[in-house]
């Protein structure tokens, strides 16, 4: 299993900390997750989401990282396709991936923010519509001939997208996945899967298992799934320090992420109706939201390298590839969040690797 970092830029009132502060002291936490081992960081794209996430160019600032890192993969966590023209996106992933040595992780999905939506001028009912013409796209761009199509939003014809992708056949494909079909929907295209940090481990466990069969039933003889999942995660040497912080950290995280995917919960928007479905979770969790129930729902890890151990085994012995640690859940001083990646780096990905 490999270990990921996962950030969202977040700049929490308590920390006390400038987006300049909050931009610099992360490159410097990638720099320490290459030397301890990590192998992708994943970083966020979200608008209007003041305190929460300020990463609302997340390939400007994979670019800055490339510069700073050599081995350490850069994930897209992730284009939300729906805002964005196609081409715009192929080149820009492009680039990034000539900048950083063929070392960029695509991730996309079709995002959940009506006013992302609203703002950008994009009918949320024609989201998978717009995603599947812009996949269209994306894959005949990194593939290095002329791109072509004539869909219900886009039409171009013979054009030579340029810059082209260092990777071949393109940079590794994933896809954010909530609803079990979304599951379902990633093994049937061959790419892998981001999960969370929306739900729990138990109803994440079912979708996981749901994609192997997909992918072992419709595509036995091309590539390997990959599966990936966010949580938060505190380890230090002192494990009563390390639940201090998670005590702080964890419970804004998740009120906050909570809030913020409210909306398509109260408006039951055409093809978001699993949202609904699991609705009735999310308002237990904005209501007794703790760092007891977030362990229970094995949301998040804290605690000591032998506690976090045991408690990884089990994300381990279900066949996930990738653990996306939210370290601190970016809401803790830098100083905080390095010893907790060194000590990560130590102790866990040694015995899972």
């Amino acid at each position: 299993m490999h270990f990921d970092l996962f950030y969202e830029l977040s700049c929490p009132p308590f920390l006390k900390r400038t987006e300049a502060e909050t931009f610099l002291e992360t490159l410097g936490e990638l720099e320490v997750a290459e030397r301890s081992g990590f192998r992708t960081a994943w970083v966020a794209e979200h608008h209007f989401l003041r305190e929460y996430s300020h990463s609302s160019a997340p390939d400007l600032f994979l670019a800055a990282a490339s510069q700073r890192t050599r081995t350490l993969r850069l994930g897209h966590a992730i284009v939300p396709l729906p805002y964005h023209h196609p081409v715009h996106i192929a080149e820009r992933a492009a680039t990034l991936d000539l900048l950083s040595g063929g070392r960029l992780e695509f991730g996309f999905g079709r995002g959940f923010s009506p006013d992302e939506y609203a703002a950008f001028g994009v009918d949320m009912a024609e989201s998978r519509s717009r995603t599947e013409e812009t996949l269209s796209v994306l894959r005949q761009a990194f593939a290095g001939g002329c791109v072509s199509i004539e869909g219900r939003h886009f039409t171009l014809k013979a054009l030579d997208v340029l810059p082209n992708a260092l990777q071949r056949p393109h940079p590794p494909f994933w896809m954010a996945s909530v609803s079990p079909d979304s599951f379902t929907l990633a093994a049937t295209l061959g790419v892998g899967v981001l999960a969370g940090p929306f739900k729990p481990w138990f109803m994440v466990r079912h979708d996981l298992a749901r994609y192997r069969e997909t992918w072992a039933a419709s595509r036995p003889r091309i590539g390997s799934p990959r599966t990936a999942m966010t949580i938060g995660i505190v380890c230090l040497e002192d494990g009563k320090r390390a639940r201090e912080v998670a005590e702080q950290v964890f419970p804004w995280f998740y009120r906050e992420l909570l809030s913020h995917t409210a909306p398509v919960l109260e408006h039951l928007y055409e093809t978001y109706d699993y949202y609904r479905k699991v609705g009735h979770i999310r308002t237990l969790l904005s209501r007794v939201v703790s760092l007891p129930v977030l362990e229970q729902m094995g949301m998040v890890v804290c605690g000591d390298p032998e506690h976090c151990r045991r408690k990884i085994k089990g994300y381990a012995r279900c066949g996930l590839d990738h653990l996306l640690c939210a370290v601190a859940a970016g809401a803790a001083p830098t100083a905080l969040v390095r010893e907790s990646i060194e000590t990560i780096g130590r102790h866990l990905i040694p015995h899972f690797r």
